[in-house]
C-alpha cells in the first residue's frame, strides 16, 4: 500500500481565505483586471505567470512552483492541477460549511471558460430541448425564471476526485480529496422542462452541451443521463449558486446539477438537451471516460473497453474537516472532530473514527443533511494522551452495507476514489 501523501496547507503558499474578510473577487483582482486579463488570454501574470483561461496554445498542467505562486481571483486558497483548462480543487479543511461557499467550490474544466461567462453577459443566450420530444423548446434566461424554482443543497464531486490515491498511479488530475462541494443551487426541475417539450415514448437519455470551447482538436465536452434520473425531482438546471448568479468558472449563466452521480453529469454553461432514443454515446460516454471495469481488476490492469460500465452514482464516502493535516495539540487535550459523509443514491448510516490506524473504531454523532443528495455532518471527540505522531482516520457506511475501503481498489482512470481519510496529527510537540 502507497503511503498516502499528507500536504499540510500553508498560507503562505497560497492565499490563505481567512486572511480576508471579502469571499469575492476584492481577495485577488479587481473585476475589471481579471476580465481583461481572462478576455485577452494572455499569462495571468498576477496568478502565477501561466496561461490559464487563454484561446490558443496546447493543454497544460501546473508545475508545483506555479500552484504555490498561482491564485485564481474568486477561489481563493484554490489548488491548482491544470493551468489550461483551469482544474482546481480546496484542501479538506476548508470545506467544512455544511453549504459550501462559491469561494470554494472545487473547477473542472474540460474547455474554455465562454465569453458570456467572462463578462456575465446573458444576453443572446437560449437553452434548445430537441431530439425525441413533441415540440422543441427554445428559451431564454427570463423564461427559465417564469417557472416554478427550487432551490436545494446538492453535492456535486468530481469523478475523479480521489485520484491521487490511486496505487499504481493513473493519469489525468492527481485530485486529492477536495474535488468536492456542496453548495446552495436555485433553478427549475429538468422534468419541468422536458415535461413542457413532451418526452416521446422513444425517449431513454439525454446528451448536454455546452457553450465551452475545446482546446485543441478535441470534440466538444458532452455527457448524459438516464431519462429516469433526468425526471428525478432532485435534477435541477441551476441558475444561481448560494443566492447569487453562477460564478464563471462555475458555470454561468446556467448549468445542470444532477446530484448524487459524477460531476460531469452537471454539464456547465448549458445550451442544449438533445433527447436521445439510445444511450448517449459521445467521446466522454465510451471507451475509458468516465468508465469504471464491471468487475474487480488487478492493480494496474486494463480490461478490454467492452468489460467497461458507465459510471454514474458516487458511492459511500467521507471527509474529515476538522483537524486539519498536522495540527499540533498538547498531550491529553481532547480533540474535536468534524467532518461530512455522503452515499450518492444510497444513504449514509453511521460513521467510524480511529486513532489507533483501524484496530478500534469509536462512532461518530451523525447529523441528517439539509435534503436528499446533501451531505451529513458528522463529529466525535478523541484524546491522544501520550507525545508523538498520529492519525485520526474517518470510515463511513451506507443503508446498503456498503464501506469505505481501507485500501482502494483500482480501476485504470482513477474514477471513484474513496478509501478512508487520514489525517496526521502531532501531540506535544
Amino acid at each position: 500500500m502507497r503511503e498516502e501523501r499528507y500536504e499540510k496547507f500553508n498560507p503562505e503558499d497560497v492565499h490563505d481565505p481567512h486572511a480576508s474578510k471579502d469571499d469575492g473577487f476584492q481577495a485577488a483582482l479587481s473585476r475589471r483586471k481579471w476580465l481583461g486579463l481572462m478576455g485577452a488570454g494572455g499569462a495571468l501574470a498576477a496568478l502565477g505567470g501561466f496561461d490559464t483561461l487563454g484561446s490558443d496554445g496546447p493543454r497544460r498542467r501546473a508545475s508545483s512552483q506555479e500552484v504555490q505562486q498561482a491564485e485564481v481571483p474568486g477561489k481563493p486558497g484554490m489548488i491548482i492541477h491544470n493551468s489550461r483548462p483551469i482544474n482546481g480543487e480546496f484542501p479538506p479543511h476548508l470545506l467544512a460549511d455544511d453549504v459550501t461557499p462559491s469561494s470554494r467550490h472545487f473547477v473542472r474544466n474540460n474547455g474554455q471558460v465562454p465569453e458570456r461567462a467572462r463578462n456575465q453577459d446573458p444576453q443572446g443566450w437560449t437553452l434548445t430541448i430537441d431530439g425525441e420530444v413533441d415540440r422543441t423548446l427554445e428559451l431564454t434566461l427570463a423564461d427559465l425564471k417564469r417557472m416554478p424554482s427550487v432551490t436545494m443543497a446538492l453535492m456535486i464531486e468530481c469523478g475523479g476526485n480521489g485520484r491521487g490515491l490511486f496505487d499504481p498511479a493513473v493519469r489525468g488530475n492527481q485530485w486529492r480529496r477536495g474535488a468536492v462541494g456542496c453548495s446552495e443551487w436555485t433553478g427549475v426541475r429538468l422534468r419541468d422542462v422536458l415535461q413542457q417539450a413532451g418526452l416521446k415514448p422513444s425517449a431513454i437519455y439525454t446528451a448536454h452541451y455546452g457553450e465551452d470551447a475545446p482546446l485543441g482538436a478535441a470534440a466538444p465536452f458532452s455527457r448524459g443521463i438516464p431519462i429516469d434520473k433526468a425526471m428525478n425531482e432532485n435534477t435541477i438546471i441551476a441558475y444561481q449558486m448560494n443566492g447569487a448568479d453562477l460564478p464563471a468558472l462555475n458555470g454561468y449563466p446556467v448549468r445542470l446539477v444532477v446530484p448524487g452521480w459524477i460531476g460531469s453529469c452537471s454539464q456547465k454553461w448549458l445550451t442544449r438537451i438533445w433527447v436521445r432514443d439510445v444511450v448517449h454515446d459521445s467521446d466522454k460516454m465510451s471507451g475509458y471516460s468516465y468508465r469504471v471495469p464491471a468487475y474487480p481488476v488487478a492493480p494496474g490492469t486494463r480490461p478490454p473497453e467492452s468489460d467497461m460500465l458507465i459510471a454514474t452514482s458516487w458511492v459511500i464516502k467521507s471527509l474529515i474537516n476538522t483537524p486539519a493535516a498536522e495540527s499540533h495539540f498538547a498531550a491529553g487535550e481532547e480533540i474535536g472532530v468534524i467532518g461530512h459523509a455522503w452515499a450518492g443514491e444510497n444513504q449514509v448510516s453511521r460513521v467510524l473514527v480511529s486513532t489507533d490506524h483501524g484496530m478500534s473504531w469509536n462512532e461518530a454523532e451523525l447529523s441528517p443533511p439539509a435534503n436528499k443528495y446533501a451531505w451529513y455532518r458528522w463529529e466525535s471527540r478523541v484524546v491522544l494522551p501520550g507525545k508523538g505522531y498520529y492519525e485520526i482516520w474517518a470510515r463511513a457506511f451506507d443503508d446498503v452495507g456498503s464501506a469505505q475501503p481501507l485500501i482502494q481498489p483500482w480501476n485504470p482512470r482513477g474514477y471513484l476514489g474513496n478509501v478512508v481519510h487520514r489525517v496526521p496529527v502531532l501531540i506535544g510537540f
